[in-house]
């Protein structure tokens, strides 16, 4: 898939949104929390990755936000 850039507030504010670190975000979608933070520094996850962490917050992934069961869009 192509890489996204992703920021790191932004996605801090995804997981603060569902109320878990980034440590626990980054085990929800199989990755170590190395790795997880590198790919934060490089700002690029490509699509495959934010749908698996869309999934892990219960969220759906659209190009350009997430979107939560309760309608919040982020």
């Amino acid at each position: 898939g192509s890489e996204v850039n992703i920021t790191l507030t932004f996605l801090v504010s995804l997981a603060a949104y569902k109320g878990i670190s980034q440590a626990k975000l980054a085990a929800l979608v199989g990755m170590t929390a190395s790795n997880f933070n590198q790919k934060l520094k490089r700002a690029t996850f490509i699509e495959d990755e934010l749908s698996k962490i869309a999934g892990a917050l219960e969220a759906s992934y659209v190009p350009f936000f997430f979107e939560f069961a309760d309608g919040m869009k982020i």
